[in-house]
Parts: structure tokens; sequence; C-alpha cells
């Protein structure tokens, strides 16, 4: 059982009681034998123990060693054969003394076993088994006890015995024996007396050396903790206890690292709810986002911010008379109540219906006739008794230019308020509306701005604005899918294909409306056959009522033309019929000079004249 076990003692062996000199009490190996059991030596046997110890024993606890430095027990006798200056023991043979030195005595002595000394109650176990009852090898090893440090050569630890055989040095301040005379063998104390510890003594210049430190005698599991770089008290396994900082940090890196999961584990909790709530649609009720309330300014040059300022300045008309109804828009011109409108929305009315205006915030007003012209298809109407109106300002057509932004505002199929956006499509559209009589007395003739904004049934003489809320045209005819008509007399709606009069034409007629009630339109004084299909626009035959195509003592006449002739351009733009020469001519005011390019026997040659006037209806 002892294959491959070490041979040193077993750490359940006991230590042995020692004499004064250091020696065990008992028979043991000499000094000799030591070195063939490599360190190792075999205890003594115990004594006999005595029948009433009920087969136990006790070693004996080491008396404490007196301050007078003679251990308790030892007889006064063993220290009278001392002379003076000369101890009665003295562990250092005489030079050349025979082999029967103190030594040697002490050594033989403590070989004989003491009477009376326990004997155990069987022979030594040869596999060194522990007694029964006892920790087997397979018990938890006890604590690592660190060895002290060394101490210097010679000098020999109060609390570490000297090995067998080595010489105690004579206490301090006493001298050893002279050479040659051989020290008396110190007596052995009585085998039951404790083996004191000989007071260590050192060489006379050399300074005591401090007691190692012994790390077992700071073990305390419970002790407080020190302070950091200390040494804390040891545990079973002979490592430090944790300093404050040490316990900290690993406080700290378990914070972190439960932060940490817990933030893994929130998130994956997170991405799995969200996933749900996303492909299931949330639970329990639903609340849509909604941005919150924004400021109800808008820039000046948007369309909320242009139908924000033309607004108030917008009106529908209703219009009855003539066993007819109808609906249109206007816009007033001035604070005293002065309204523009076309002449086909109250045309109904005439002399005895009723028009009622309603403006933007809702509050209506009973309006009269003032004048209008079915040449230009403009009508001026004044409300009665309203106070604090907003002229819209008129801006001026001739700086328009196509792809300039505009706003229209009417009231189609009576749906007040109406606003639509678009661009200027194109400029100077000569268009004729109306005609519904069959004598052409009531047909107009517009030299229109084109645009695409959306204008419908309604629509007719709201205000057309530009990007600074100016009014540059009045809203006037469509071009309808169902019917070609260009007026908005069909019920089909926009194809973006709206026209409106030039706001400069609309001025000067409005102007002539409210101050005289009636229109004055320029004339060249010819009549036209507008049966022609040739380009161009040509001077009839015979005027209307058989009178003469060219008016005597008009301007024609004095510019040199006669029946026949074929008006090519009008200050240099080119005319392709009777209409368009119409249109252009009207686009000016009386008394305009005009430069007209006539064609007379496959001949050209240009005539200047000056426009005259004539009274509308």
């Amino acid at each position: 059982m002892n294959e491959g076990k070490p041979t040193k003692a077993k750490w359940w062996s006991r230590p042995r009681p020692q004499g004064l000199s250091g020696e065990p009490e008992s028979a043991g190996p000499v000094l000799g034998d030591l070195a063939d059991t490599d360190g190792d030596f075999e205890l003594a046997r115990p004594a006999a123990r005595p029948a009433d110890d009920g087969g136990d024993y006790e070693l004996r606890r080491p008396e404490p060693v007196p301050a007078d430095g003679v251990p308790a027990g030892v007889p006064a006798g063993m220290l009278e054969g001392a002379v003076d200056g000369v101890p009665a023991t003295s562990a250092v043979p005489a030079q050349g003394g025979p082999a029967g030195s103190a030594v040697e005595a002490g050594e033989a002595a403590s070989a004989v076993p003491a009477d009376g000394a326990p004997k155990p109650l069987h022979d030594p176990d040869p596999y060194s088994t522990p007694p029964y009852g006892e920790p087997g090898p397979w018990a938890p090893a006890p604590p690592v006890q660190h060895p002290a440090a060394t101490p210097a050569h010679g000098v020999t630890t109060a609390d570490r015995p000297a090995m067998p055989g080595t010489p105690v040095p004579p206490p301090q301040g006493t001298p050893a024996a002279p050479p040659g005379i051989p020290g008396p063998a110190a007596p052995l104390p009585p085998p039951s007396a404790p083996t004191p510890v000989p007071a260590a003594s050192v060489h006379p210049d050399a300074q005591p050396a401090a007691p190692a430190p012994d790390p077992w005698q700071r073990y305390d599991p419970w002790a407080a903790p020190v302070a950091p770089g200390g040494h804390g008290p040891l545990q079973q396994n002979g490592a430090g206890v944790p300093s404050t900082e040490q316990r900290g940090r690993r406080g700290r890196k378990a914070l972190i690292g439960a932060a940490v999961l817990l933030a893994l584990v929130s998130g994956g909790a997170g991405g799995v709810a969200g996933t749900y709530l996303e492909r299931n649609g949330g639970v329990g009720t639903v609340e849509l986002p909604q941005s919150g309330k924004e400021p109800a300014a808008r820039d000046a040059d948007s369309v909320a911010g242009i139908a924000g300022r033309a607004l108030p300045s917008v009106v529908t008309l209703h219009v009855s008379g003539s066993g007819e109804q109808g609906t249109g828009t206007g816009f007033v011109l001035d604070t005293r109540g002065h309204i523009l409108t076309n002449n086909h929305v109250v045309q109904s009315a005439g002399s005895t219906g009723e028009i009622t205006v309603t403006f933007n915030g809702g509050e209506t007003a009973e309006a009269e006739l003032v004048g209008r012209d079915s040449g230009y298809d403009l009508a001026v109407v004044k409300v009665k008794g309203v106070r604090g109106l907003t002229p819209l300002p008129l801006g001026n057509s001739d700086n328009v230019q196509v792809g300039d932004p505009v706003v229209a505002i009417g009231a189609p199929f009576d749906l007040a308020g109406t606003v639509t956006s678009g661009i200027i499509s194109a400029k100077q559209r000569p268009i004729t509306a109306g005609g519904e009589k069959g004598d052409g007395s009531d047909v107009s003739y517009v030299d229109a701005l084109q645009t695409d904004a959306p204008i419908n049934p309604g629509n007719s003489g709201g205000p057309l604005l530009d990007a600074e809320a100016r009014v540059i045209g009045i809203n006037s005819a469509i071009r309808s899918a169902d019917s070609g008509s260009e007026l908005d007399s069909g019920r089909s709606g926009s194809i973006g294909l709206g026209f409106a009069i030039p706001i400069n034409q609309g001025k000067r007629v409005a102007e002539e409306l409210i101050n005289t009630g009636k229109a004055t339109h320029p004339v060249i004084g010819i009549t036209l056959d507008m049966d022609y299909t040739g380009d161009g626009a040509r001077v009839a035959a015979e005027g209307s009522e058989g009178g003469p195509p060219v008016t005597v003592g008009g301007p024609g006449v004095k510019a040199g033309i006669k029946a026949g002739d074929v008006i090519t351009e009008v200050d240099g733009q080119r005319v392709h019929s009777g209409e368009e020469l119409i249109v252009k001519t009207r686009a000016h005011r009386p008394g305009d000079r005009l430069e007209l390019t006539v064609e007379r026997a496959g001949k050209e040659r240009t005539v200047s004249l000056v426009l005259g006037s004539s009274g509308g209806s």
C-alpha cells in the first residue's frame, strides 16, 4: 500500500517530546543513521498505558520556561557542578577529548526508553495506516504552513528547537569550558518532564535576528479587510482575502455585465414585440399618427397666399329674370360697391330682373346693373348698403409672359370660392363668343389670354390673378369637348382650354361703363366679307343695308382703302380672317394709330390710319 507514496513523515504523525538538549526522549536513530533514512525516522513506541485510561492517552504540553532560564522540574543539583565562570553542562566537548563526550552521552541516554512512558496497544503499522477514527489519506489536506525565514548561520530561534546532535551554544554571558576540560554531561529530566526550550545564543558581535513572521498567526477568515496594498488574512488555501478596492472592481464588472445582458435581452424582446405588432396591426384600439397644428400663414406668392388675399374681394352673383336664371362670379373694383363681371352672366336679368351678390364671408346684398357691353362681354353692377369693401388690385396684361403662373377663382356649378391654378398658355388668342341672336349683335370679340387653369361654367366673370394677387384677366370662355363651343354654355367642364379678357381692355371698358353707362368701340370704317375663305380680311363689295362698304369720311376712306382690298397685317402681325381683324382692332382704344398692310391686284402696300369710335350696345 506504500507503493508510490512518499517516504516523508505523514501529516498525522505526532511530535515526540524532547529534552532540554532538543533530542527526543525515546530511543531513535542516531545521527550517523540519518543519512540512510533520507530525513525520515521512526517514532518511539509509547509506554504501556495505565489500566484506567480507557485505551486513550494524551501527550503533555510543554511547560513554559521561567524567566530565570531554569526549566521547571530540573533538580538544582544538576547545576551545582559548575565552577566559577564554567557551566555545569556544556555542549562543546574538550579539544582532543574521548569519544564519550557530552553529546554522545546525551544521545545514549535519550536512546533508552524511560520507565513509565505510555506504550501503544499494538505493534507499529508497516503500512502507516492511521488509527481508527482518524482521518485517512482521502481526507482534505490541512492548510499549507509556509516556513519561516531561515535564520543566520549558527543562530537558533527561540521558537524552533535545534536538530538532534546539534551543539547548543552557551547562553550569552556564560563563558565556555576551558580547552582540554570536558564538561559534565547534562542530566536528563524525568520522562514525564516537558522539554524546555533553551534560550537562543548568538555571537557577541552578531545582532539578534528578528523572529520570522508566521503567516498562520494572522489566519482569520472573519477578519476585517485591510487597506489596499496590505496583506489580508489568509484563507484555508493560503490565498489573501480580496481587499475593498478589489471587491469594488469585481462589483463594477458584474454590474456592467448585468447591464449588457439586460440590454441584449431587452433589445431582443423589443424586436420580437415590434415584429409581432407590425405583422398583426398592434393590440387594442388603433390611433393613427397625425401632425400637430401649424401656423396658418403661407408665403405671399404661393397659391394659398394669393387665394388668401383675393378671396375677400371675390363675389358670387345669382341672376334671375325673363324666365331664366344663372350663376356667375365677379370681383370688387372700388370701395363704392362697383363689381366687374361678364355680360353673359347678367344678360338674363335685363332691365327688370334681380341680381343678388354673395360675399366670401356669406353676407348677401342686392345689386343693380350699371352698364354692359356685348361686344366686349363685360358688365358692371353695384351693390347697395355695403361698407368696408376691399377692391382687388389690377395688374397690367401687357407684362404677362407665356408660362407665368396664374390663379383662377370662381363659383363653378355654384361652388363659391373655388380656387384653381395653372399658367399662361398663350397670348393674343382671338376668340369669339355669343351669337345666339343670329344677327351678330351679341357676338363678342376678344384678344384673349389662354390658360390651362381649370375654368368651368360658373367661373365666368371671375378674376385671373398673377403671382402678386393682381388681376390680369377676366375669365370668360372655355373650349368644351362636347360641342366645341367657345362659350361656357356647355356643361361638360374644363379640358384645360380657358380664355380670359385682358385686364387692360377690361379696365377701359369698366371705366366707360361706370362713367357713361356704355362703352365705345374703335373702328376702321369698313364692312368686311365674313364669308371670305382666303388668307386675310377682305373688304366687302357693298355695305350693310345697301350702303357703301367704306364709310364716307371714315378712317378707311382717308387711308385709301377700297372695296375688294385684302388686309393681311395689323401692326406687323398677320391676320387670317375678318374675326381676327376685328379682335386686333378692338384691342386698341379709339384714336390709336394702326399700320395696315393692304393687298390689291396682287400688290401689297402699307397704309396708316387713326381709329374712329362707335357706340357699343
